[in-house]
């Protein structure tokens, strides 16, 4: 790893002064990922035109693992998806980060730094700014879900990955072999209705979507006398129900902790207006609140799973969200679909609970 790491380095110094002319890398420090085999350091330059880049070590898949495990792309692939989806969000007018160097090679890229605020430490930092940001991110979800689907050709890699209920049943598993011990439930009891739940939403219509549209990977900047937002880590966009993007934003890990339940329906309607206006809904109101409750219902519980993975695999720290995760999921089993979903409903300690929403 020493020697990779002094590779791309080198590699990166070089590219400083292919794109930078003259400018060299006065220090660098390694960034903390998140959850993918990619690795990132922020490069400190000494150019006039970029104090700093971003060094992306893309790691040995192109694909995420429910891609390889189910064998969702069966060709090989052209390129990175993060250069096919970054091309395609440009043509969009997203504000993703500049590309400034690739190598195949090196599998390494650098990129552009849009800085370090987070959407959810900047809400966090000044919480009357809550509504206004997550508004925005709702306005550029937009962008995505409509203009995006709208453009998207049938042959790019987005548009030939679906969040199907096949997918939405896959990512039930680790809840099944870790989080049905957690909650003292019988996973086959529970597996006939998690099959119900992955099968509504598979019938779900699709729009071109980020897939992991949460506060983490929208970064805040000034401009234009307010602010914008700048989108990472998009390169597993695919095709999935608009609630799925809208679930993960104001519901994943702690984020219930910023959204109050009467800013996320205000939300909602925003969003389910601007669809509106633009001919783009295919749901009614009602169908599309539902829609959204079943994708809050899945990620929780897909979460929950999966961050208790995380711990067994000595991942520190993501087993602090399963809390929320069960509250999210007991919230949503507290409504309609508790009576749809009894046997969940009951595991979650919802049943006793269960009202018209």
């Amino acid at each position: 790893m020493l020697d990779r790491d002094s590779d791309l380095l080198d590699w990166a110094a070089s590219a400083v002064g292919q794109k930078f002319p003259g400018a060299k890398v006065r220090k660098v420090d390694a960034l903390r990922g998140d959850l993918s085999t990619r690795r990132f350091w922020r490069l400190y330059l000494d150019a006039p035109s970029a104090a700093s880049a971003i060094l992306v070590d893309l790691g040995p898949d192109d694909l995420p693992g429910y891609a390889r495990a189910l064998n969702l792309v069966p060709h090989p692939l052209n390129e990175p998806p993060w250069l096919t989806v970054h091309r395609f969000l440009v043509s969009l007018g997203i504000s993703v980060p500049a590309m400034y160097a690739v190598d195949r090679k090196h599998r390494a890229m650098m990129v552009e730094d849009v800085g370090e605020i987070a959407l959810v430490d900047a809400v966090r930092h000044d919480p009357a700014q809550t509504a206004d940001l997550f508004r925005t991110a709702v306005e550029l979800l937009l962008q995505f879900h409509v203009e995006g689907t709208r453009a998207i050709l049938p042959d790019l890699l987005p548009a030939t990955i679906a969040y199907d209920a096949q997918l939405f049943r896959w990512e039930f598993k680790e809840f099944l072999d870790l989080g049905c011990a957690d909650l003292g439930a019988d996973a086959g009891s529970l597996a006939p209705e998690l099959d119900a739940l992955a099968a509504e939403l598979g019938s779900l219509p699709r729009v071109f979507s980020h897939r992991d549209f949460h506060g983490q990977n929208l970064f805040v900047q000034p401009g234009n006398g307010g602010v914008r937002l700048r989108v990472i880590d998009f390169q597993d966009a695919l095709m999935a129900p608009a609630g799925q993007d809208l679930a993960v934003l104001m519901t994943t890990r702690d984020t219930a902790n910023l959204i109050s339940p009467s800013l996320e329906q205000r939300l909602l309607d925003f969003y389910y207006a601007g669809v509106s206006r633009r001919s783009a809904a295919t749901l009614r109101m009602d169908e599309f609140i539902r829609s959204y409750r079943l994708c809050v219902l899945q990620h929780a519980i897909k979460m929950m799973g999966r961050f208790l993975m995380f711990e067994r695999k000595g991942k520190r720290g993501y087993v602090a969200f399963v809390p929320h995760t069960i509250e999210q999921s007991r919230r949503i089993l507290r409504g309609e679909l508790g009576r749809d979903f009894p046997r969940l409903a009951l595991a979650f300690g919802a049943s006793s609970e269960v009202t018209a929403q």
